[in-house]
């Protein structure tokens, strides 16, 4: 189950994203999401109940996107607004994408740009483009169901979502169920528009700090840009996959990614070795 407040000030995209953002953890793991509860609480003195209804359209629709239903759930009366759904899923236990099977020589792969975290909060404050919230909303609303089949059919050694922890905390954790470490080229990271200009500008989540702080234990990034570390410490919502897979297997992935993928939809960013598990090394 995952609930948030909203990061967005449509309705509609608000639950569209709070649900892709949900099922995104059953994906991860080469899950097929089955069907969901919708969890939700509402401040009724103080927003409209259209509003309330709008929310849960978005989840409704994007949850039939993803082939599951929504039989009920359970709304709360709060100070202030959140959604989310509880989701159950099918694996088979011997096809199970864990986090923790990365072997050294692995590639990694991103199937989507990092930034929402930034963008979104310049959104409440008046300070994001909009080119780049439209990017971010887009890039929020959509599910990560292809690259998981994609990744399913390709054989991927493990796989996370990139979800509040970052970039950087998720690879960590996958570096350390995994036994090994990753290098992360910081350049072939793809970013959402506005992204690295608004840590320059110190509009930033309080998230992405105590990411950072955190990703300082376990990380190295000599000689990378300050600004680009933090975006890779964004907290990210409704993230894409983080995949390893092995190198022989990896033009085959991109090949599957890039016919069901937007443009721009992943990039390769790094490969597993051998070293400290749960080391980091970020190159320039």
């Amino acid at each position: 189950m995952d609930v948030f407040t909203p990061i967005v000030d449509d309705p509609y995209d608000y639950g569209q994203i709070a649900a892709a953002n949900s099922l995104s953890d059953i994906y991860a793991m080469g899950a097929r999401p089955l069907f969901a509860l919708a969890i939700g609480g509402f401040p009724r003195q103080k927003l409209p109940l259209a509003a309330l209804t709008e929310i849960y359209r978005g989840g409704i629709e994007k949850a039939r996107e993803a082939g599951v239903s929504i039989p009920g759930g359970h709304t709360i009366e709060s100070p202030e607004p959140f959604y989310g759904l509880a989701v159950v899923g099918l694996v088979h236990p011997d096809r199970i994408v864990a986090n923790a099977g990365a072997r050294p020589g692995d590639q990694l792969l991103l199937t989507k740009p990092l930034g929402t975290g930034l963008i979104s909060t310049a959104a409440m404050a008046d300070a994001a483009p909009p080119e780049a919230l439209e990017a971010a909303v887009a890039s929020m609303r959509r599910l990560n169901r292809d690259a998981a089949q994609a990744m399913l059919e390709h054989g991927a050694t493990a796989c996370t979502d990139v979800t509040g922890f970052g970039l950087l905390v998720h690879a960590h954790e996958m570096a350390a169920a995994s036994g090994c470490a990753l290098e992360i080229a910081a350049w072939a990271v793809p970013l959402l528009p506005s992204a690295l200009d608004l840590c320059r500008r110190w509009i930033m989540p309080e998230g992405l700090f105590r990411n950072l702080e955190h990703a300082r234990e376990f990380a190295s990034w000599e000689g990378v840009d300050e600004a680009l570390v933090h975006v890779l410490s964004d907290p990210q919502t409704s993230g894409g996959l983080l995949i390893a897979v092995p190198p022989d297997r990896v033009a085959a992935l991109e090949g599957a990614l890039a016919a069901v993928l937007p443009p721009g939809g992943f990039a390769p960013i790094g490969r597993a070795m051998l070293g400290r598990p749960g080391h980091l090394t970020i190159t320039p």
